[in-house]
């Protein structure tokens, strides 16, 4: 009777494994928040004789780190937005930026700011599924529509 009950154990739990094992490792997608933005996070958004003058460069920038991606796109992320910010005249400024958002930028950091913000904590640099390519898109299109509006980023009404 004992090796019965040890045979069954064993049973079950293989069944507990098996059943629990495409949890942990599924495609499953999971949920993109709408789009926020809170322009160049706890940094300057301009200088003190034209206050929004690289704005826009940090809502496309928060763009991209919201719907996150992979490493490539995080530093092609980062170095777009050095880019932008020397194209407005600020090439200091810029290389200041690109520091910043390198170190504090990180996916692993609880941040408001981190990449793949608008994804639950912890993604990192995970690669989206075909449903959150989709959730990207549509949202995508709903946050251009109303920056472009407000005149938040270049092409808008500003």
């Amino acid at each position: 009777m004992n090796s019965s009950r040890v045979v069954k154990c064993p049973q079950k739990l293989s069944w507990i494994i098996l059943l629990s094992f495409p949890l942990g490792c599924s495609s499953v997608a999971d949920e993109l928040s709408d789009f926020t933005s809170d322009g160049c996070s706890a940094f300057p958004e301009g200088t003190i004789e034209q206050k929004q003058l690289w704005h826009s460069c940090c809502v496309i920038h928060d763009l991209a780190y919201w719907k996150g991606g992979n490493a490539d796109e995080r530093k092609a992320a980062d170095i777009a937005l050095e880019s932008c910010v020397a194209e407005v005249g600020e090439p200091g400024i810029a290389k200041l930026m690109l520091a910043g958002v390198r170190v504090g930028g990180t996916p692993w950091l609880p941040t408001r700011f981190r990449w793949a913000y608008g994804w639950p904590y912890l993604r990192g640099y995970k690669e989206a599924v075909e449903d959150e390519l989709r959730q990207i898109e549509r949202k995508t299109e709903a946050a251009m529509e109303l920056l472009q509006a407000q005149g938040a980023i270049l092409g808008g009404d500003n």
